[in-house]
C-alpha cells in the first residue's frame, strides 16, 4: 500500500492505543487541574471548572480512581491540583498518596471548587480556572483528553493554539478507510505493532481478571460466566464487561484506550484475544485479526466524535465482529457484512454517562457483534434502505456516523438535563 498511508496508520495506533487510569473524562479533569497548578505554582484558594455536558455526563457517577468511592469533577479537579502529575497525562492520578486523599476530602469539605456547564463549545471542553490570592491560572482542554489548546498565567495568554476537532490529533485522519484499513491489516509489518498490542491485550485482559475475582459495581462480568456458561461467546462479552465493572468503579489498575476510552479498548481487544485463543490461530493472524478491530473502531469514532449520545461500546464491539470474522478466516466481504449487521442492530444504545452500566451495554454491543459475524458468514446480511443501512460498509458507517454526531445532538442535550435533574 502506499507508504504514507501505512505511516500514518501506524501513527494514528500508536497516538490512539495509550495507557489510562480510570475513566478518562474524569481524568481529563484531574490533568487540567494539575496542569493549571503547576502554572500557579502552589495550591490553589479557589478552583473553577467549566464543562461541556458530555464531560458532565461522563463524569457524574464513575468513581474517580485512587480514591476508593468518591466520585464527580469536584474531586477529580482538587484531587489532580494536590496530587496529580501532569506529566504523566491520562495517568495522571497515579501517584496518588493518603496525604492527597486526606487533603482532598479536607478541601472538598471546604468547598474550593464551583463547576459551570458551558454551552455552545465542543462535546469535549474543559476549562480549569484557579486563584491563590492575586495569583490566577488557566488551562482549557479541547477535542481530546490530553490536548490542551490554552495556558494563562494571571490572565496572560502562556500558550494557545486554534483548532477544531480535526485538528486534535498529530495525525491525519481522513486518510481512514475500510479498503485502506483493510490492506494495512494484510500488510503491516508485526514488529511494528508487536509491542503495542501486547501491552493492550496485557493491561485489559488484567483488569478484566480483576473485574472478574472481585467485587465491582453490578458484576456483570460475573454474572455472565454464572449463569450462560464459560464458552467463547460467553468469554468474549464477560471479558471487557468485567473490565469495565472493575475500571467504572474505582478499580486502580491501568487500560490500554482505544478513541479515549478504556471501555472501547477494552471492547475492541479482548473478545478478539479470547476467540483467538480459542481458534487456536497463529500469533500472525492474531495480530492481524486486533490490528484490524482497533483501526475499525478509531475509523468510526473519527466520524461520530470523541464524547456524544451514541454509545461508544457499539463502535468498538463493531470493531472486534471484524476482529472475530478475521480470525475465522473471512473474506473482505464477510468482515464488511459484519460490521453492518452490527451497527443495524444496536446502533440504537445511547450513552447516558459513564458508569456500572457501562460493562452491560458492552457485553450487548459483543453479543450482537458475534451475531453479526455468524450471519454475515451464512450470507445473510441487513440490505441497503433497511433503516439507516446503505449501500456499502463505508457509507453504512457513514450514515450511522451522521446519525450519531448530527442527529442524536438533542438526544444528548435531554439526556443531559434527565441526569442534572433532583
Amino acid at each position: 500500500m502506499d507508504k504514507h498511508v501505512y505511516r500514518e496508520y501506524l501513527a494514528i495506533m500508536k497516538e490512539e492505543l495509550v495507557p489510562a487510569l480510570g475513566c478518562t473524562e474524569p481524568i481529563a479533569i484531574a490533568y487540567g487541574a494539575a496542569r493549571a497548578r503547576e502554572i500557579l505554582g502552589e495550591l490553589p484558594e479557589q478552583i473553577t471548572v467549566r464543562c461541556s455536558g458530555n464531560i458532565i455526563k461522563n463524569v457524574k457517577a464513575v468513581i474517580v480512581p485512587t480514591t476508593g468511592n468518591m466520585k464527580g469533577i469536584e474531586t477529580s479537579a482538587v484531587l489532580g491540583a494536590v496530587g496529580g502529575d501532569a506529566a504523566k497525562k491520562l495517568e495522571v492520578l497515579v501517584d496518588v498518596t493518603d496525604e492527597d486523599l486526606a487533603a482532598t476530602r479536607r478541601l472538598l469539605k471546604e468547598k474550593i471548587c464551583r463547576v459551570e456547564l458551558i454551552e455552545g463549545v465542543s462535546n469535549l471542553q474543559i476549562i480549569v480556572e484557579m486563584k491563590k490570592g492575586e495569583e490566577t491560572s488557566l488551562v482549557e482542554i479541547a477535542f481530546a483528553h490530553t490536548n490542551i489548546v490554552r495556558e494563562e498565567k494571571n490572565g496572560q495568554v502562556l500558550f494557545r493554539k486554534e483548532m477544531d476537532a480535526s485538528g486534535a490529533s498529530g495525525t491525519d485522519r481522513s486518510l481512514l478507510n475500510l479498503r485502506d484499513i483493510y490492506e494495512f491489516v494484510r500488510t503491516v509489518e508485526i514488529g511494528e505493532v508487536r509491542d503495542l498490542i501486547d501491552r493492550q491485550v496485557a493491561y485489559n485482559m488484567n483488569i478484566a481478571r480483576e473485574g472478574l475475582n472481585k467485587n465491582y459495581g453490578a458484576n456483570v462480568g460475573a454474572t455472565i460466566l454464572k449463569y450462560y456458561g464459560d464458552d467463547v461467546k460467553s468469554r468474549a462479552r464477560a471479558l471487557p464487561a468485567a473490565g469495565s465493572d472493575a475500571r467504572m468503579n474505582g478499580c486502580v489498575l491501568p487500560v490500554m484506550i482505544n478513541s479515549g476510552s478504556g471501555n472501547q479498548g477494552m471492547t475492541v481487544s479482548l473478545p478478539v484475544a479470547v476467540y483467538a485463543e480459542e481458534l487456536k490461530v497463529s500469533e500472525d493472524t492474531a495480530y492481524r485479526a486486533l490490528v484490524l478491530s482497533n483501526l475499525v473502531a478509531i475509523y468510526q469514532k473519527n466520524e461520530l466524535g470523541k464524547l456524544s449520545a451514541y454509545c461508544g461500546a457499539v463502535s468498538a464491539a463493531t470493531g472486534a465482529g471484524a476482529g472475530i470474522a478475521y480470525l475465522h478466516g473471512a473474506d473482505y466481504e464477510v468482515i464488511m457484512e459484519t460490521m453492518t449487521n452490527t451497527l443495524a442492530n444496536v446502533s440504537g444504545i445511547v450513552c447516558d454517562g459513564a458508569k456500572a452500566s457501562c460493562a452491560a451495554k458492552i457485553a450487548s454491543s459483543v453479543d450482537a457483534a458475534i451475531l453479526a459475524y455468524h450471519m454475515a458468514a451464512d450470507h445473510h446480511c441487513f440490505h441497503c434502505g433497511e433503516g439507516l443501512v446503505k449501500e456499502d460498509a463505508e457509507a453504512t458507517i457513514r450514515s450511522f456516523g451522521r446519525m450519531g454526531r448530527e442527529g442524536m445532538r438533542s438526544t444528548d442535550v435531554e439526556i443531559l438535563k434527565i441526569m442534572l435533574e433532583p
